[in-house]
């Protein structure tokens, strides 16, 4: 019987979905794409796949976790599966250069951004960003990498030094930096290619924040803290001419389900820096409004599921490693 298949390589984030799943009574199963293996010789099994890996894998051990759910991504759309966040969007989820490429295919606005290898070339790069400017990784995720610098020679003494942080994939960004009035950024949510709703994220205490309840237990890359529901705030009523060219960059780029981030400056003009194909919600922010991310996933799914033949409604759930012990 096809099944909802959910690609991912982090229990925690997953947990409120499989809730979504099991009070729906929808039929799932999970490959853990951190290792494993995939035939290509074999059929795979039938279903909706849902891809949720994340740009910010390697920070859990996970480092080609991208990599091999690319080669599973292939495998199932080469066998005319139904696949949601395919290779697109998991291109999109590993390169902000990527991201902003589309973005501005779109008519969106990003901000100025320079794509650096090489320690040398950030120095002498960054000559051409007017003060202050940032950096940041072009594969991340969780705002990792981000800083801020106010004159060139902070950039040359961390640059040099042994804290200078590389991107994973090499790739460092230098960008300009977006003067706020108010130390907050708006992430606009999508499911099925449409406006959820949008959240306002108080910026305060720093860049790497992230909106899942796990990046409170234990994440040292995620430290949201105590009081993190008070950082989230979902707007009632969201209305921004942006949520049209957004819809429009996401089917353009075979995106699905995915949060989007951009920051307006002093002159009122909107900057879009981040594509989340990953996204998760915090269950505070979403309690006090009402709202649900995990359960417009569930439900969409479901719909889609619903669509492929041979499918009667019978809850099951599974883990697997390894993608051939499914087939």
């Amino acid at each position: 019987m096809p099944r909802i298949c959910v690609l991912h390589e982090n229990d925690e984030w997953v947990t409120p979905l499989r809730d979504a799943f099991r009070a729906r009574g929808l039929p799932f199963v999970e490959w853990f794409l951190d290792t494993g293996t995939v035939d290509l010789t074999t059929m795979p099994p039938d279903g909706v796949f849902y891809n949720r890996m994340s740009a910010s894998s390697h920070t859990r051990g996970h480092r080609y976790g991208p990599e091999y759910a690319a080669a599973v991504l292939s495998w199932l759309e080469r066998h005319g599966r139904r696949v949601l966040n395919g290779p697109r969007a998991l291109t999109l989820e590993v390169s902000k250069v990527a991201q902003y490429a589309a973005l501005e295919a779109g008519g969106v606005r990003t901000p100025r951004t320079i794509a650096v290898v090489g320690r040398d070339e950030l120095i002498g790069a960054a000559r051409g960003l007017p003060l202050p400017f940032i950096t940041k990784h072009n594969r991340a995720g969780k705002g990792l990498g981000v800083r801020l610098f106010r004159d060139y020679d902070a950039l040359t003494r961390y640059v040099e030094s042994d804290a200078f942080e590389p991107s994973v994939d090499g790739i460092t960004l230098l960008q300009e930096y977006i003067d706020a009035p108010e130390p907050c950024i708006t992430r606009v949510e999508f499911v099925g290619g449409r406006l959820l709703y949008a959240v306002r994220v108080d910026t305060s205490q720093g860049f790497e924040l992230c909106p899942a309840d796990a990046c409170r237990v234990d994440d040292a890359f995620c430290p949201v803290g105590e009081d993190a529901g008070s950082l989230f705030r979902i707007v009632e009523g969201f209305r921004h001419p942006l949520v049209e060219r957004y819809e429009r960059v996401l089917a353009a780029n075979d995106i699905h389900i995915a949060g989007i981030e951009f920051i307006v400056d002093r002159d009122g003009v909107a900057y879009t820096y981040d594509i989340n194909t990953n996204t998760n919600y915090n269950s505070e922010a979403e309690e006090a409004a009402g709202q649900s991310g995990m359960g417009a996933i569930a439900d969409y799914l479901g719909l889609e599921l619903a669509r492929l033949p041979g499918f009667t409604s019978r809850p099951t759930s599974t883990k697997l490693s390894t993608v051939e012990d499914s087939t």
